[in-house]
């Protein structure tokens, strides 16, 4: 098993409405991650400047995003969510995730 974590910027006019859609994630979108290898799916969010800080366990991370690239679902939800990330230059907010080296783990 793989733990991934991985940092975004949302901004910071955005993350109200940020919050409130992810209180209401869509079913099939939560299944659509769950059938395609995410577990322990996580995000958490930086007040004051929009950091967001995601953190997932899968056995196979590059399947773990293939899988839900080739699911509509995630499609249309990518095109929802783009419009609150920063520097993404045009991209959808999942091919901006950029794995974090892991240095250290206390099991």
């Amino acid at each position: 098993m793989r733990r991934v974590c991985f940092l975004l910027k949302v901004r910071k006019d955005r993350m109200a409405e940020y919050k409130e859609r992810h209180a209401a994630v869509w079913p099939e979108m939560q299944a659509a991650l769950r059938d395609t290898g995410w577990r322990n799916y996580s995000l958490f969010l930086r007040e004051d400047d929009g950091l967001l800080v995601g953190y997932l366990e899968t056995d196979d991370f590059d399947a773990a995003l293939a899988g839900m690239d080739a699911t509509a679902v995630n499609a249309r939800w990518q095109a929802e969510m783009a419009e609150f990330f920063e520097d993404l230059d045009g991209a959808a907010p999942d091919a901006g995730i950029r794995p974090l080296t892991e240095v250290f783990h206390l099991a």
